[in-house]
């Protein structure tokens, strides 16, 4: 096993990004409509390069995108092309394709397309669209070298992904970025079947609304009453009410979604993960690790393609980023937090790129990629590894205490700690005004939190050695509820000391002293503790288990700081309220929600915790 660790910042940026000149300049651009194998066909977009003469061969990148490939005319160009100002520059064949029943392209839209593994004949799904498009493509466009690579950033991450399922044999190299995975076990609209409100209700009015699909219509956000999103979604109430007054009752997918709210047939359809089976392109997966959508599509794309394609080339990217924030700027921070590098421009250059040339162009000078390029937070430094989660963890549980402590071993006697979650006061999830899911809260300051009588916190001693952890948390909490559902949110948190330094300059006036950032935090519905396609009730009162798996870290708690967990039963208004009564939760009335008391236990049995996996060695160190 060979690693590499960066620990001297100046060595880690990426160099200058080349400048560039307007797209119309260096491409022409043509559109076409690709005939499937069904008769529909697919409004496409294509860009060649203009020193395309009659030696010059160059791959083509495809993207297919459900977000319109504006602009339409083959006068009117994008600002930029591809993935990266890098693949611009250096010349490729760039494709956009509205996916089918979207905007240009004829036929049928459906969300997250079940794949037909079986299908025969004019049967179509994403995949068969994806080679036939290719397909296409290499008889009708000139000066391609028979090389084909794909990518797609969220949703694009999804085409990018069944692209490679029964790939076309010219499809040499692909890249799901955020890609889409499960849209009811932790992507996007639901993690561990809590229901992400302040996010569906954003995105399902901007995408999926009637005339949203329109080409002349711009995409735009709802109409919020109220730049205050928790009095705004408090203050209608139920799920049906939010769909009258804000939805305007004109968004289908969102009845869809309401009426499908457990685990059943519907959602297992869109499971991506069985269909990743002996995939031949090479794949570079790639994530942020503070990704509010789809974290969890990005580590389950890796780690099962890992598994049901052995024999293939399987690499995995985590940076610390946003949903996308990899793909423009320096990635220089996020929020209140600072990486002291340009980590975006760091992967465009030096992993993107390099691996698209390697696979489609054929580089001698593009070496191979490691398994996993892997940032660790906290350390603020790039490492490799030769597979994901790193080999070198061992397994340690940090246990749940009294006094708010949280230890390496059981406490030695039983109990518990309690709180009254009131869905009339639900916890919020910024310290901030906010009306949509934002990018920082995934590592924004707890204190708010914290000093809310309704959350349970727990802290170790100030750490005497730096500690890092590699891989998933999982938790395991022992409750009680005098209702019969509840949520329960476990954050995993970094303190920092009381003497952390302020950033300098400091426009925003930030206290960094005894800041609390967040790590990683994730929600669970008791109900669906025994199985997501059957819930149960809680029985009021019975001592009951729940264990779930939060998405991996990669995050280094430096000496002096402290680790906390936070556990809490509402997360608002990102989480939806939960009534406390079990019950199909899209039809609660008002009158459904009720306060009830939530007891987490401690002690040497049927005690609670947060299993992690420590780096148990910090290998010798190559600057990059």
């Amino acid at each position: 096993m060979r690693f590499f660790v960066c620990f001297a910042f100046a060595s880690c940026l990426a160099g200058a990004p080349p400048k560039l000149r307007p797209v119309q300049e260096q491409y022409t651009k043509f559109e076409y409509r690709v005939p499937m194998r069904d008769g529909v066909k697919l409004f496409t977009a294509v860009y060649v390069p203009k020193d395309s003469g009659p030696n010059n061969r160059y791959p083509i990148l495809f993207l297919r995108t459900p977000y319109a490939v504006r602009p339409y005319g083959a006068d009117q160009y994008r600002e930029t092309l591809g993935p990266s100002e890098w693949a611009q520059d250096k010349g490729y064949i760039f494709v956009y394709q509205d996916v089918r029943g979207r905007y240009m392209s004829e036929g049928e839209f459906e969300q997250v397309r079940p794949h037909n593994p079986a299908k025969t004949g004019k049967q179509i799904d994403e995949s068969s669209d994806t080679h036939d498009s290719i397909a296409w493509l290499l008889g009708n466009v000139g000066h391609h070298n028979g090389n084909v690579g794909m990518w797609g950033i969220s949703y694009p991450g999804f085409y990018a992904t069944m692209g490679m399922v029964d790939a076309h044999p010219a499809l040499k190299a692909v890249s799901p970025q955020a890609p889409v995975g499960d849209w009811f076990i932790g992507d996007d609209w639901r993690h561990n079947g809590a229901f992400y409100l302040a996010h569906a209700a954003r995105w399902m009015y901007m995408n999926s609304r009637e005339g949203a699909n329109d080409p002349k219509v711009p995409r735009s956000n709802p109409e919020y009453e109220s730049p205050d999103g928790y009095s705004l979604f408090l203050g209608m109430g139920t799920l049906e009410e939010i769909n009258e007054r804000l939805l305007k009752n004109k968004v289908p997918y969102w009845r869809e979604l309401m009426e499908h709210s457990t685990y059943d047939a519907f959602w297992q359809a869109r499971d991506v993960r069985p269909h990743l089976k002996n995939v031949r392109p090479a794949v570079l997966t790639v994530g942020g690790w503070f990704d509010a959508e789809d974290l969890f599509g990005t580590l389950e794309t890796y780690k099962r393609n890992e598994k049901q394609s052995p024999n293939g080339v399987n690499l995995l990217v985590m940076g610390p980023w946003s949903h996308g924030q990899w793909a423009s700027g320096k990635g220089e921070r996020l929020g209140d937090v600072a990486f002291h590098q340009a980590t975006g421009e760091y992967y465009r250059e030096r992993i993107e790129f390099p691996f698209f040339e390697r696979y489609l162009r054929g580089e001698s000078q593009a070496k191979p990629l490691a398994e996993a390029h892997v940032f660790e937070t906290g350390a603020n430094q790039w490492r490799t590894f030769d597979s994901w989660p790193p080999r070198q963890t061992v397994d340690k549980s940090y246990h749940l205490s009294h006094e708010g402590r949280l230890a390496g071993n059981p406490p030695s006697r039983g109990g518990y700690e309690e709180y009254v979650s009131d869905p009339a006061r639900p916890v919020p999830f910024v310290p901030y005004i906010a009306n949509t899911m934002t990018v920082e809260h995934m590592l924004d300051d707890q204190r708010f939190a914290a000093m809310r009588p309704d959350v349970l916190v727990f802290q170790t001693d100030p750490l005497e050695e730096d500690l890092t952890l590699a891989g998933p948390l999982e938790a395991t909490l022992h409750i009680s509820s005098t209702g019969t559902d509840a949520d329960f949110v476990v954050k995993l948190i970094d303190v920092y000391p009381n003497d952390y330094p302020n950033p300098d300059p400091n426009p925003k006036g930030l206290k960094m002293g005894g800041f609390q950032q967040l790590v990683r935090g994730e929600p669970f519905r008791a109900k669906f503790r025994k199985s997501f396609e059957k819930p149960e009730p809680l029985v009021p009162g019975q001592v009951d288990k729940l264990s779930y798996t939060l998405p991996d870290v990669f995050h280094t708690f430096r000496r002096g700081h402290r680790m906390m967990v936070q556990v809490q039963s509402s997360w608002f208004p990102l989480v939806d309220r939960n009534p406390q009564k079990f019950m199909d939760i899209p039809k609660a009335k008002r009158s459904d929600f009720v306060k009830a008391t939530q007891r987490v236990y401690v002690g040497p049995v049927a005690g609670s915790s947060l299993k992690v996996r420590v780096l148990s060695a910090r290998p010798e160190a190559t600057l990059r």
